[in-house]
């Protein structure tokens, strides 16, 4: 089994700006690629997505790659599930030739609703298979061949086609997985290049999410890898409309299995059976809100909390359009 030496994680400081991306909900591909040009405008130099619509994230970004200059494009995430690696590769391999260094790749598994009921595929094993996937994805995006035959995939990937030797194709992408539980925080820390969190509240990352991830890389002895944050962000005053906005992500949440775990893990069991006090008090773990001067100083703070990045999620109180504007404006213009 051949396995790829993981890519250098950078340990230089980075100006706060480059610390903070923002997460794009859009209805399609063209209301994505409107709003990743409007935050490139506006200095933003990290975006996150998940789709537009129904349509494919990586072609999304192909098309988006050619229509910006330097913004980052990241998937967060992927379900590894439905494609194989090796198809994976080739569309990563796409986004990176037409925007080199722009790319990186979130993965996981996703959720069993989507796999399980969607797709119909069975999801077993859900973090064994993704290290199986990560791994082969390394190999073919890092060394452009690879040999490998594990639990779940047996791959034979080589530079060679019916007409003989060919130049190995190759790409820089950071590869990154998704994380929730410590279990899974652990595996980041021993295989990926980042974890990106989702829904987390912070006193969960920093004092559960932060200690598995330093652990499972040093069972490696590698560098920690970076933690990327969801951070659902309301710029507003009005706290009765964002508290009611943040009930209905947390109601919506813990409906899916590992986010119940996970809310129980930090300190809410009872948010799970839907006891009215305390899911309002995880719910104002999940938001940061408040006038743009507020909202600033908060994310400054998390930025010094120990955590790397931050993924900005705007939950729209009263006119989205406009507090789309003033987010970005507030990514753009931090710079120390």
């Amino acid at each position: 089994m051949q396995q790829a030496d993981h890519p250098p994680i950078a340990d230089t400081p980075r100006p706060l700006h480059d610390r903070i991306g923002i997460f794009v909900d859009a209805t399609d591909s063209r209301d994505a690629l409107t709003k990743i040009r409007r935050a490139e405008q506006a200095g933003v130099q990290q975006v996150w997505a998940q789709g537009a619509g129904n349509a494919d994230l990586l072609t999304l970004f192909a098309v988006v790659a050619t229509h910006t200059e330097r913004i980052r494009l990241g998937t967060a995430i992927i379900p590894t599930y439905p494609r194989h690696p090796l198809v994976m590769a080739q569309q990563a391999l796409t986004v990176h030739d037409v925007a080199p260094g722009r790319l990186r790749l979130g993965i996981g598994p996703g959720n069993p609703m989507l796999i399980e009921d969607w797709y119909g595929l069975s999801q077993t094993a859900p973090l064994p298979y993704l290290k199986e996937y990560l791994e082969i994805l390394r190999g073919v995006l890092g060394d452009g061949a690879i040999s490998y035959h594990g639990a779940f995939f047996n791959v034979e990937h080589s530079s060679r086609n019916a007409y003989g030797p060919t130049t190995p194709r190759t790409a820089s992408v950071p590869l990154l997985t998704s994380a929730v539980g410590p279990k899974a925080f652990k595996l980041a820390g021993e295989i990926a290049d980042g974890a990106i969190s989702w829904m987390c509240p912070i006193p969960y990352l920093l004092e559960s999410a932060l200690p598995a991830l330093r652990a499972g890389a040093k069972t490696k002895n590698r560098p920690t890898p970076p933690v990327i944050a969801h951070v659902r962000v309301a710029l507003s005053t009005d706290e009765a409309k964002v508290q009611a906005k943040a009930r209905q992500g947390v109601q919506l949440a813990t409906r899916f299995g590992p986010y119940a775990r996970m809310f129980a893990k930090a300190g809410f069991p009872k948010a799970i059976d839907g006891e009215e006090r305390e899911v309002d008090a995880l719910a104002q773990t999940l938001v940061v809100s408040g006038a743009e001067s507020t909202v600033r100083h908060r994310l400054e703070e998390l930025l010094m909390s120990g955590l790397d990045e931050l993924m900005l999620h705007l939950v729209p109180i009263r006119d989205e359009a406009n507090e789309r504007e003033q987010l970005l404006h507030l990514i753009g213009s931090l710079q120390a």
